[in-house]
């Protein structure tokens, strides 16, 4: 199916409402010592990954291509070590103030293995439905098996007990500490202020809900799916942890998914019936969909073979049509230029944590000011696409302005297009989404929802520019 972002595929609530239930918490591979040893150890690989090399999570959980320890797992064991890495990522500062609180020196420099298996095992006593003994327990025989860490098994059996038995005072020690990195927390503080970045940072704790576009009758399909309909005419689903594939209206191509941050800057073009339109970065495809729905003839472009076969796939399923080429964008010269194009640009993904809780680890400044100047290059070439007075729509799912703000304002100052400012009443409960320059800004602390339902979109930036007539 089109989907912007994939959702997590484990439990969906923080600490305060545990969903990880001990009936699929042992594990069936045993080859390598206890029930559930091998586990915790495939999560502590994959958490120095992340943490240490800055690998991105998602192609380490692959089934077929990923880390080897995690293929190795049954589905079961997959699934917690899913969940484990997820709040270790999602509350790795406080978990580590945790751990640090209980050490009466701090751990040897250079033991990162040690550190990883404590965080793994803090993981599970402070946010999982994992019992606290299995926890410890197979902490401790994680590290008597890893020669680096097997003289401080002892260590480890303490840590973690003192752990679990003052888990709620030291729940309570941590609460105020922010759950990102200090860099970027800086940079959120520096833009948004600090209150705002205190709720982006705590929102980014909650997993994110799903959401779906649909393809018409929004309303009647938020009744038949039990959801509600969003400012955005999304649908976001209450609590759902089955098969996205056995919903009623997946097989006959009625929606697909799409974070509702993701859906808005194709809704952001106005009337586009019989127009030429180019997706410039479109796989999975998901805008392409909302593009062809609108009524436009779209060319969908992407780098990435596989990338466009998914796209290709996705809008089959949907019925839907639009021609595609597999081609670097920033190489593409049209034949003939087009009404439009949407340039959904590659970026950090900052806005993206409530599903990628791996970016702000694996990603730092200069990723983002690299990206940057790649986004500017992209725009600048996607304004050439156009035809005078054509409209190019700039996104990403970034929080960081340098990404977003500070890209479009470089090219509207030098003259290549204007800024079309968009209204905050065309987007009834989404107007504080608005800018006082008239461009999107959403952030994952937007939209409360009532329960069933999460609250919250993915942090996207969007801007619509027209090009210059000159």
């Amino acid at each position: 199916m089109p989907e912007d972002n994939k959702n997590d595929s484990h439990p969906k609530r923080p600490r305060s409402s545990k969903t990880f239930h001990r009936g699929g918490v042992r594990s069936g591979s045993v080859a390598a010592g206890k029930p559930g040893l091998q586990s915790r150890q495939a999560a502590a690989k994959i958490l120095a990954a992340v943490v240490d090399r800055k690998t991105p999570l998602d192609g380490m959980l692959d089934q077929e291509h990923g880390n080897p320890a995690y293929r190795a797992l049954n589905d079961a064991d997959r699934a917690l070590v899913r969940a484990i890495l997820n709040s270790a990522l999602r509350h790795l500062p406080r978990i580590r103030a945790a751990i640090g609180s209980l050490l009466q020196t701090s751990l040897p420099e250079g033991a990162r293995a040690l550190e990883h298996v404590l965080t793994v095992a803090a993981a599970q006593i402070l946010y999982l439905d994992v019992p606290d003994h299995s926890a410890v327990d197979l902490a401790v025989e994680q590290a008597q098996a890893d020669p680096r860490n097997r003289r401080f098994a002892s260590l480890v059996n303490a840590v973690l007990r003192r752990l679990s038995r003052e888990k709620e005072d030291v729940l309570a020690r941590v609460q105020s500490i922010p759950a990102m990195p200090g860099w970027f927390r800086d940079r959120l503080v520096a833009y948004y202020g600090r209150e705002q970045a205190d709720r982006i940072s705590e929102a980014q704790l909650v997993p994110a809900a799903i959401d779906l576009t649909v393809k018409a009758d929004n309303a009647s399909w938020a009744e038949r799916l039990g959801g509600t309909v969003l400012p955005t005419g999304s649908i976001r689903l209450p609590e759902f942890s089955g098969s996205i594939p056995s919903l009623p209206g997946f097989a006959e191509g009625a929606w697909w998914v799409q974070d509702a941050a993701a859906s808005i800057p194709a809704r952001l073009f106005g009337d586009l019936a019989g127009k030429a339109v180019l997706d410039l970065c479109a796989a999975p495809g998901g805008k392409t969909a909302q593009l062809v729905l609108a009524g436009a003839s779209v060319t969908a472009l992407d780098h990435s073979s596989s990338r466009l076969r998914r796209l290709e796939s996705n809008l089959a399923r949907l019925g839907l049509e639009a021609r595609t080429k597999e081609i670097d964008m920033a190489e593409f010269q049209p034949e003939e230029l087009f009404d439009a194009a949407l340039l959904d640009a590659p970026c950090s993904s900052t806005g993206t944590t409530r599903r990628h809780p791996d970016v702000l680890w694996t990603k730092g400044p200069e990723d983002i000011d690299k990206l940057a100047r790649l986004q500017e290059k992209l725009l600048r070439h996607a304004l050439t696409v156009v035809k005078p007075g054509g409209t190019v729509v700039f996104s990403n799912c970034s929080l960081d302005p340098r990404e977003g703000e500070e890209v479009v304002e470089r090219v509207v100052a030098d003259g290549l297009c204007e800024r079309l400012p968009i209204a905050a009443a065309d987007w009834p409960g989404l107007e504080t989404a608005v800018t006082a320059l008239g461009e999107f800004r959403t952030t994952p602390a937007m939209l409360p929802l009532a329960p069933p339902f999460a609250g919250g979109l993915d942090g996207f930036y969007a801007a619509v520019l027209r090009r210059s007539l000159g």
